[in-house]
């Protein structure tokens, strides 16, 4: 329902029970000061977690409302060159044959609902590698291949195939990443120097389709290797474009796919952060100071079993990490959009701490909600002090404020599997009171959407049925319906000739709000 008001009577609307004296937050923005254009990387690239999930319809429907709701225009995933991919064999003759069959069917379906590649070339076809290692339930082989000229005539003969069925012009606003994270045993059998030899073979084999092709890595684990890569290409001549690495926010527990040794999200309040901005001072001191920088997986924790994923205080720390990221990275990938992911095999637990922002079943997790919110911001950036919050204006004058509070509540000496999966009530931070000026006088339609602890937290709502693991129909209905995004608040108010409006909004612990106001047409 739609309430006619003034702003003098918001509070009053909004406010949950306030303690007298309680602490407030002030967010104070004038409309008319603009910083600049919205930078958009948050919403460059999303992962994935193999190519050959990406041919189930489950997996293509969550895209589509993902793509809708949060704007993402790349999607990252592994495997694009694995044996259930069925790209690469040799026949009973000796002969080369090359099948892309399974991958113009989901690069086709990207490009139908307007989301492009965000092309990682890996892993090995075993028809092709050195050796028979594997990483994942999916036995992806992480092998050096047998001869390095016939990796590059497959990388060849796919980017010419792309280039024919899609034209010059769309895969040249592709990018071209070289394997994933070959700083770890697990993902790359071989060493720093064949990693290198790997990528030159590569990057020639797209560069000699077309010259104005995007090629780079390393795609490194933990922000790795970046003045290595940047001296191997400029030593060498090797094309280099963009580089990437990734970063994760926690302690320990590494990989962990299970959850059985426990990882600890980091308090540092610079966890992620810390890295993007070192790999930015490393490429500004190198010999190719203008390359992007990309990161190409990001997220709170690099397991999939680990429920901070699942939880309310996972969006305010997506936006804390994304705001202190800004200008320094051209783009921050969030590891991954969904829980169809099957690294270390079928999961049988509806939510049991995967990385998605939707789980198997479609319902949307807290950090959804950051995404989708990121995504209704406008295009001009206002000048704003505040460090947790982002002011805007969109093309028709209409402003946004989206607002976070990130607290670090995990106790000293506890993990996170044993810590997240608890109902958590927040405590209470006061008061934000959020002030603009510099409006145009009129009517105006004020919309509040919030997420925070019960506020699109399916996660909570699920602990409240008992954590199942299994869900009936009734029950997936349910904790969808509790997480929609539809707004929390909706007011009509009125711009005085001051050109004022203010509102003071209940803070607690790791909420989240988005505070639109529309100017009546």
């Amino acid at each position: 329902m739609k309430h006619t008001i003034t702003t003098m009577t918001l509070a009053t609307l909004l406010a949950l029970p306030a303690v007298a004296h309680a602490q407030q937050r002030v967010i104070d923005v004038d409309v008319t000061q603009v910083k600049g254009q919205l930078d958009r990387m948050f919403n460059l690239s999303v992962g994935a977690g193999r190519a050959n999930e990406g041919l189930r319809a489950d997996w293509q429907q969550q895209l589509a409302e993902l793509r809708k709701d949060t704007g993402f225009r790349y999607i990252r995933m592994h495997g694009l060159l694995s044996d259930d991919m069925a790209v690469f064999r040799i026949d009973a003759q000796g002969k080369e044959q090359y099948n892309f069959q399974y991958v113009d069917a989901l690069f086709d379906y990207l490009q139908s609902v307007g989301i492009k590649p965000f092309v990682e070339l890996g892993f090995m076809p075993s028809a092709m590698a050195s050796g028979t290692k594997t990483i994942f339930w999916w036995r992806g082989n992480v092998t050096p291949p047998r001869d390095y000229a016939q990796w590059e005539r497959l990388i060849k003969a796919l980017t010419t195939h792309w280039t024919e069925r899609y034209g010059k012009a769309e895969v040249a606003s592709w990018y071209f990443e070289v394997w994933n994270e070959p700083n770890l045993d697990g993902f790359w059998a071989g060493t720093q120097d064949e990693y290198f030899k790997l990528y030159a073979h590569a990057a020639r084999a797209v560069k000699s389709v077309d010259a104005s092709y995007r090629v780079g890595g390393p795609g490194t684990a933990g922000a790795a290797w970046i003045p290595e890569m940047i001296g191997y290409a400029s030593k060498n001549s090797v094309p280099l474009d963009f580089v990437s690495t990734h970063s994760y926010g926690v302690n320990q527990g590494f990989l962990d796919e299970f959850g059985t040794t426990g990882t600890v999200l980091s308090p540092d309040p610079m966890a992620v952060t810390h890295d993007v901005l070192k790999n930015r001072k490393e490429i500004d001191a190198s010999a190719m100071p203008k390359l992007e920088l990309h990161y190409t997986e990001w997220s709170s924790s690099y397991t999939p079993s680990d429920p901070t994923h699942d939880s309310y205080h996972q969006p305010a720390y997506i936006l804390r990490k994304l705001k202190q990221s800004t200008g320094a990275v051209q783009s921050m990938s969030y590891w991954v959009f969904t829980d169809i992911f099957e690294e270390a095999g079928p999961r049988f637990e509806a939510f049991h701490g995967g990385f998605g922002l939707m789980n198997t079943q479609g319902i949307k997790k807290p950090a959804y909600f950051a995404y989708q919110f990121l995504n209704q911001l406008g295009d001009r950036e206002l000048k704003n002090a505040d460090l947790d919050s982002t002011a805007t204006l969109d093309d028709k004058g209409n402003a946004q404020v989206l607002l976070w509070d990130y607290s670090h509540t995990l106790p000293a000496g506890i993990n996170n599997q044993q810590y997240f999966i608890k109902d958590l009530p927040p405590k209470s931070k006061g008061q934000v009171k959020v002030a603009m000026r510099g409006l145009k006088p009129g009517a105006y339609t004020m919309t509040v959407s919030q997420v925070g602890y019960k506020q699109n937290d399916a996660f909570t709502a699920y602990i409240g049925m008992g954590s199942p693991k299994q869900l009936t129909r009734p029950q997936v209905a349910a904790l969808k319906a509790t997480a929609t995004g539809k707004p929390l608040k909706q007011a009509s108010v009125t711009i005085g000739r001051d050109g004022v409006f203010s509102t003071a909004l209940p803070l607690r612990e790791n909420d989240v709000y988005l505070l639109q106001l529309d100017a009546a047409r």
